[in-house]
């Protein structure tokens, strides 16, 4: 069963396949990296929160709907539909969750807009290729017709979708 959220709702990208390995050796050569010592916090300092410090996350309205496939989400639909690929951890999918509210909103007459955790539905994240956060693929007629990664500001997301719809099939 797929269950996924319709937005009514730095880098650019998360990179999911590359990693970064250092060797001790280069470590030490490296004149631009300096290491400092930990220091431990005396017990009564340390506040312990549930909160996060750095910053507020927006709270998003989203209609769910339940799907028994994904295939079954793009056959039923009768416009387009726009699927973000994303990651709760990722900080660009953070930043375009208000951008595809704004986006779902405005053009709620010519396109769906459906996010898909890639973490909860590994299968389907696999079945498109997805290497970097966010993603972004556009279906017409349960077919992809446009790809794009990373994250960017809502009258570039907006202009691209318009661009992709105005090519007939």
């Amino acid at each position: 069963m797929v269950v996924c959220s319709t937005a009514v709702a730095v880098p650019s990208s998360c990179n999911l396949g590359r990693s970064i390995s250092l060797e001790p050796s280069k470590l030490s050569s490296s004149r631009w990296l300096q290491l400092t010592p930990l220091r431990r916090l005396p017990t009564r300092s340390r506040k312990l929160s549930a909160v996060p410090q750095r910053g507020i996350i927006p709270q998003v309205e989203a209609k769910k709907q339940t799907f028994s496939s994904f295939d079954e989400l793009l056959e039923k639909s009768d416009k387009p539909v726009l699927v973000d690929f994303y990651a709760t951890w990722c900080g660009p999918c953070k930043f375009m969750v208000p951008i595809l509210e704004q986006v779902g909103e405005q053009l709620k007459d010519k396109i769906q807009v459906v996010k898909i955790d890639t973490e909860q539905y590994t299968s389907i994240a696999n079945q498109y290729k997805i290497e970097a956060l966010p993603t972004f693929i556009i279906f017409r007629d349960g077919k992809p017709c446009d790809r794009f990664e990373g994250a960017m500001p809502a009258h570039a997301l907006i202009h691209r979708i318009e661009s992709v719809l105005a090519v007939p099939q």
